[in-house]
């Protein structure tokens, strides 16, 4: 499971329809026309930043199919509160998506089939009103040491192996790694998996919930979400703002880093009040980063929602702002596919956009944390 979250702010609400008649107990809603949110999705044709990606989420799609077979999809669809909405249904409805998708030769096509054969579910959002905050997240690349050296000093930790036995409430991230973050006197000490120069690196990959590694003596290998404490996320983003050195609205992750950078000494002060700690396993350098549902997570392709609401593997589309190749921030339509989860992700009005691996899908998942609409697509 990738997760995450440093950011917690406030966008704009985007000009896509909204039906008036939102209720006031249940996640999403059936609305009568979302013409206008489904159908240009320009990544699938292909723009300034893109040849067209149809085969990503035509594997997306898959990856949902793969997961709605297990008896986990089945247990999850047992008592889903949402009236009509079941796992066959939104099995038959990826399939048949799939196929449109495949054989819809241009955009209004695609649109046309999906308005007259699909019902569309909106979230009410986190105003009742379907305003959803979106945000994004990334598997991040780092150079790591797989010994504590002078410069490489700060570690990430195994799960470890008594973790099962831990009382109720946990240890908090002070004691385990120390106000420092070096560990020095940690209670796991010797669980550590890899050692980072910097300590804002070691805590972002907690936050991401996996990355990629290059190793300083040769090789690569990734990492995985294990385990966490039970604590609830602390976000960086609003203990910064809450301390006055951000206002609301104004927070992106290169702004965060930027601070930190200037500032390291601060990351002592606000660091530790995420009590939350992430253990993580080690894996082959060509795993793909995984959702909660145990499936790959494709790049501008899945999502993450609070999994206690909404359905999970199924098809949807998003009206939202997304940051193109150059960071400029586009209002645009996408389908995506609900594949994963995370500590932050809570509520209906709660959506996280998986970005890709690496260096630019982090810049432009860091500028993300605006307000759009969501929905969710099945057959009628």
């Amino acid at each position: 499971m990738i997760k995450r979250f440093l950011i917690l702010s406030l966008g704009t609400v985007l000009s896509f329809p909204v039906s008036p008649s939102f209720g006031q107990s249940l996640p999403l809603v059936p609305v009568s026309d979302a013409s206008q949110t489904v159908g240009f999705d320009e990544q699938l044709w292909g723009n300034q930043c893109s040849r067209g990606d149809k085969q990503a989420l035509l594997q997306a799609i898959n990856h949902s199919l793969t997961y709605l077979n297990t008896a986990n999809a089945a247990n999850a669809y047992q008592n889903y509160p949402v009236k009509g909405i079941t796992r066959d249904r939104v099995r038959r409805s990826l399939v048949r998506f799939k196929t449109l998708l495949q054989q819809s030769p241009t955009p209004e096509a695609l649109q046309a089939a999906i308005q007259k054969e699909f019902q569309f579910y909106q979230s009410v959002g986190n105003d009742q009103k379907g305003t959803v905050h979106f945000t994004g997240y990334f598997e991040p690349i780092y150079t790591a040491s797989r010994r504590r050296t002078a410069e490489y000093r700060y570690p990430i930790y195994a799960k470890p192996v008594n973790f099962g036995s831990w009382k109720a409430p946990h240890p908090t991230r002070a004691t385990l790694e120390g106000i420092d973050g070096l560990g020095t006197t940690s209670p796991i000490k010797g669980q550590e998996i890899a050692w980072f120069n910097r300590r804002l690196d070691a805590y972002l990959i907690q936050v991401q919930g996996s990355a990629k590694l290059n190793w300083l003596d040769g090789g690569k290998t990734s990492i995985a979400f294990a385990g966490t404490t039970n604590y609830p996320y602390t976000s960086l983003g609003k203990e910064t703002i809450a301390a006055g050195i951000f206002q609301p609205g104004e927070v992106t992750l290169p702004k965060l880093i930027d601070y930190f950078e200037q500032n390291p000494s601060e990351l002592d002060r606000f660091i530790p009040r995420n009590n939350r700690m992430v253990f993580f396993k080690e894996t082959s350098a060509a795993t793909p980063a995984k959702g909660s549902l145990g499936v790959p997570v494709t790049a501008e392709r899945s999502v993450a929602t609070d999994k206690s609401l909404m359905p999970p593997g199924a098809i949807a589309v998003l009206a939202a702002h997304i940051p193109d190749c150059q960071g400029q921030k586009l209002a645009v339509q996408r389908f995506v596919v609900d594949q994963d989860t995370g500590s932050a992700i809570k509520g209906p009005g709660r959506v996280d956009i998986f970005m890709g691996t690496g260096k630019l899908p982090g810049d432009r998942a860091g500028l993300m944390s605006d307000d759009g609409q969501f929905y969710y697509l099945l057959l009628k």
